[in-house]
């Protein structure tokens, strides 16, 4: 009761223009005050799959490469590498780099957790990410043992990866978490490493936790690069509601609020915008509805195709998101490929009705026959807001009832991976600047981030041909043609391309956000009065 009393007076005041930070104001020390919108599921760099966690990560961990502020993979926890002719086998020399404990940092710790991510018996998600590795697939699937992995430690200080096939973006890669170590030397013997003795390797290391209430980052004394850090230390709350976020960044309780951390408040936005104080960017991400194809009615393309077809994207992003999103009307946002012809016509009644009673034929069932659906989504005011909208153009389009689930971030995430859903939110930003980022998902069924469950023999013949296309016109024709196969089957609905909107004050500078949405506070630090 309280609440709900408290958000239309929070939002009057800032509507007012409360919001507008003070450019006058400089803070003592290097200390930089965030919100993450959630409890992160997982800090363990193995196991992270949603973007709350990774956020946590890019700021402990770092990986044999970094990406720089202009977007480009420059040599990191690695000081230099060789290829060999065929473009397939790296082999690179680490710089003498420590963990947050003191400890060396060595080849041995790379190798021992991308065999243990490959390992049939360990819970990682996204260990499809690592396929490009020789070997990867098959020892994940239990057909080869670990030795027989590409990658070997040949001595402390030297790497070598050996891939299935040359990867043009491979130094990309090796910048994401799917490649961060973890210290071996703890990891082995403190099976609760990651709540008791956390250790990292990247400009900031976790020195408290406060479970969904606040976690303290502090500068990481032994970082191998400390002296392009500046700031002492981030601070990280973890408020859920966006309204109360904005309030504190009004009240000078934090120095940044919305992207790409958290969310703010889409009724605040005009008011936001108009005090010329709202930062906007591109990101290379789609918001999507996935479907679950092993449960009826959904195991039907028509169906699907039926579903995504009604939904009015263009009414969503203009009355509901208002961030100059673009409808999208492909699953790989524009970003990643110039020229993207629109994959189908956004709210085709016509098209839609037609699907739904070729579906219904097929399911041998009457319209009056179709059951409720139930639409699943992680608890926040935008997500919910977007349902009712689906929900309603479905009802209106096809005669279908929806019931709408929220659930808490963690508990979503666990039932998306185990299949208890039918239809669910799902949000997708590139780990990669490659189409493949948002491809692969559906490539093999024994990817863990697969929700849908779909497969389709030539979708992933022309994955595994672009893999082996060293012609770039010709592998970006296979990857559109895979696309187009994914689009007529439907196992996604895309919804809407991704962009990022902040507010931050005046004296917050050098903070980096790439085009993956990823925060890089490296160089980052704030204007003091010092």
């Amino acid at each position: 009761m309280q609440k709900w009393l408290l958000a239309p007076l929070l939002l009057l005041q800032l509507l007012a223009g409360c919001g507008k930070p003070s450019s006058s104001y400089l803070p003592k020390k290097q200390e930089l005050r965030l919100n993450l919108k959630s409890e992160p599921p997982t800090l363990d760099p193995r196991k992270a799959t949603d973007t709350t966690s990774v956020s946590v990560l890019n700021l402990c961990f770092e990986g044999l490469t970094r990406m720089n502020p202009e977007n480009e993979p420059t040599l990191a926890a690695a000081q230099s590498f060789t290829l060999s002719e065929d473009q397939a086998c790296y082999t690179f020399t680490l710089r003498d780099s420590l963990w947050s404990d003191g400890h060396p940092v060595t080849a041995y710790d790379f190798e021992k957790t991308l065999k243990t991510m490959l390992n049939p018996l360990f819970p990682c998600e996204f260990a499809a990410d690592l396929y490009i590795i020789k070997h990867a697939k098959p020892a994940k699937l239990g057909k080869c043992g670990l030795d027989q992995v590409g990658v070997i430690a040949l001595d402390e200080k030297t790497l070598q990866i050996q891939l299935e096939h040359p990867v043009p973006y491979f130094l990309s890669c090796l910048a994401s978490h799917a490649f961060f170590p973890t210290p071996s030397h703890v990891v082995e013997k403190n099976p609760q490493w990651l709540d008791q003795e956390y250790v990292s390797n990247g400009p900031f290391y976790l020195k408290e936790r406060q479970y969904h209430l606040s976690m303290l980052l502090k500068k990481n004394p032994y970082y191998w690069d400390k002296e392009q850090v500046r700031l002492e230390t981030v601070h990280l709350a973890l408020i859920q509601d966006e309204l109360t976020e904005l309030s504190m960044f009004e009240n000078a309780e934090l120095d940044w609020a919305g992207y790409p951390l958290s969310n703010l408040p889409t009724e605040a936005l005009p008011s936001l915008l108009q005090e010329g104080i709202l930062n906007q960017y591109e990101i290379a991400g789609t918001y999507s509805y996935v479907f679950n194809t092993t449960q009826f009615p959904f195991n039907n393309a028509q169906i699907r195709r039926a579903l995504s077809l009604a939904i009015n994207r263009e009414e969503i992003v203009n009355n509901i998101t208002m961030m100059n999103q673009k409808p999208a009307m492909n699953l790989v946002p524009p970003m990643l490929w110039a020229q993207t012809p629109a994959c189908f016509k956004d709210h085709d009644l016509m098209e839609a009705k037609r699907c739904f009673a070729k579906g219904l034929e097929e399911l041998g069932i009457k319209q009056e026959e179709f059951p409720a659906v139930t639409l699943s989504y992680n608890t926040l005011v935008g997500h919910h807001k977007i349902a009712q909208a689906i929900q309603q153009q479905w009802n209106l389009a096809l005669g279908i009832q929806v019931k709408l689930v929220n659930k808490e971030w963690k508990v979503f995430l666990d039932e998306l991976q185990h299949g208890q859903f039918q239809v669910a939110r799902l949000g997708g930003i590139a780990s990669i600047e490659d189409p493949t980022t948002f491809l692969d998902e559906y490539r093999y069924l024994s990817n863990g981030k697969n929700c849908s469950k779909w497969s389709h023999p030539r979708f992933t013949a022309l994955l595994e041909e672009s893999d082996l296309t060293a012609d770039a016109t010709k592998r970006l024709a296979l990857l559109r043609e895979a696309e187009s196969i994914l689009i007529q089957e439907m196992p996604v609905a895309p919804i809407y391309f991704y962009t990022g909107v902040y507010i931050k004050q005046p004296y917050v500078k050098g903070v980096h956000i790439s085009k993956l949405n990823q925060m890089d506070l490296k160089w980052a630090y704030v204007e003091t009065d010092e």
